[in-house]
């Protein structure tokens, strides 16, 4: 460890504060350190270990791969990556479209913008995006993302986006009563958006379709609401899947909980498409998308797009997704996480609201007067507090991740129902404890 931390640079941290174990290894729900400890993992890492760790499949069809074809441009054609992209197209009845392969969820989402402007015909077109959202941390991402942690670092005006308010229905910023109200509010402010600039300005909409580490769950109505506004402008709708894809919200992708009402022109996927085991990222794109840009020169491109060790893994990945009855099992034990955390707010006066629970994503926020709503602390920095619960989580063996005032609880979609029941019963005893004035 004394070696790491002298000698890489860690993400999203001090550099002089990082203090991490080293994890050797992992199976299903648990990963392992150094020094033997065995740690429950109820984030999924960073929410992408949606089949949990070393996957008896994903590793087996890596190890296959590495065999008979490591690397091949992607000038040239490879089994896995043809496979990969049918079986996308297959569970996202994208039938007639195309996958671009990344290396993960930042270049899908600057390669789906790309791909709009493109086959829109509006070279400099717009995109509409949301404050408190997560596309990345690339500069053009980070440009998309309404991210407080890096929004000195770029002006998103330079890069085309125009910022709208999130549907934060416990504070709706439209000061509705309701998750309906708010849902209708925040698409009516995109509309009056589109309308200011003309819809012939805008290239895209590009929105995390539910889970999301800023913690917001939109409203029901939203994403069918803003898939009709889409349509009747004649605009791209961009579903960022990238964290809720793959069973974390109880769906292959969320957007299907709505239906053809809720399809998206491009969705751009990464983290659950391996389940982690290797980088990976896909933009996938309807026909009609894909009809445009056939005759088109396509002036991007990655060196590793589409390498075949990751589309090896993300082929298995799918098929134990499919074979194991992950995406229904995670709509089950989501809603038994969502029941139990509820039961959690009942009891303690610092949890504000609860919400999430159509798949294992659930994200509970914490407050200092559940009267008033007043944040624990300001977003996005984190309480003494709910650092302490954290780490006296971690000297019990479960690993919980926290962001600004939330917890978010989004464990591998194999995690056995006892483990998740302990690791909630770990979380009230800690809650119970906690120092939160």
């Amino acid at each position: 460890m004394s070696m790491e931390r002298d000698t890489v640079l860690h993400s999203w941290c001090v550099q002089a504060e990082w203090d991490a174990p080293t994890i050797v290894g992992g199976e299903g729900a648990y990963f392992f350190d150094a020094a033997g400890q065995r740690y429950l993992d109820m984030s999924s890492l960073a929410e992408c270990m949606n089949l949990g760790h070393q996957h008896p499949r994903v590793v087996r069809a890596i190890q296959e791969q590495a065999q008979k074809l490591c690397f091949v441009t992607n000038a040239w054609g490879a089994e896995p990556r043809a496979t990969l992209a049918q079986l996308l197209l297959e569970k996202s009845g994208f039938e007639g479209g195309r996958v671009f392969f990344t290396l993960g969820g930042a270049d899908a989402n600057e390669h789906a913008v790309k791909f709009a402007r493109l086959a829109s015909g509006k070279g400099q077109g717009q995109v509409i995006t949301r404050e408190r959202s997560y596309h990345g941390a690339s500069f053009a991402t980070m440009a998309l993302s309404g991210d407080s942690r890096t929004a000195t670092q770029v002006k998103p005006a330079q890069f085309g986006v125009l910022r709208v308010s999130a549907p934060y229905a416990y504070r709706c910023p439209y000061g509705t009563a309701s998750e309906t109200e708010c849902g209708e509010a925040a698409v009516r402010h995109i509309e009056r958006t589109v309308e200011s600039v003309g819809a012939g300005a805008v290239a895209g909409v590009l929105m995390e379709t539910n889970a999301g580490t800023n913690g917001i769950v939109a409203p029901p109505n939203y994403w069918p609401l803003l898939r009709g506004l889409t349509e009747r402008h004649g605009i791209y709708l961009i579903a960022d899947e990238v964290m809720s894809g793959f069973g974390r919200c109880g769906e292959w992708f969320a957007w299907q909980r709505y239906g053809d009402a809720g399809r998206p022109d491009l969705m751009t996927l990464a983290k659950g498409l391996t389940g982690a085991h290797a980088p990976l990222g896909a933009v996938v794109v309807s026909a009609a998308i894909a009809a445009r840009l056939d005759k088109q020169m396509l002036y991007t491109g990655l060196t590793y797009c589409g390498h075949p060790l990751s589309c090896a893994a993300g082929v298995a990945a799918v098929r134990a997704y499919e074979d194991e009855s992950l995406i229904e099992r995670s709509r089950v034990l989501g809603q038994q996480l969502f029941e139990q955390a509820r039961e959690l707010q009942s009891r303690h006066a610092v949890i504000g609201d609860v919400r999430g629970g159509d798949g294992l994503f659930v994200v509970v926020e914490l407050v200092r007067d559940r009267a008033t709503r007043e944040p624990l602390s300001p977003w996005a920095s984190t309480h003494p507090a709910l650092r302490a619960l954290v780490a006296k989580a971690l000297t019990h063996g479960v690993s919980f991740a926290c962001r600004g005032n939330l917890l978010i609880l989004a464990p591998p979609l194999v995690i056995e129902e006892q483990a998740l029941t302990d690791a909630v019963h770990l979380l009230d005893r800690l809650l119970a404890n906690g120092v939160w004035s």
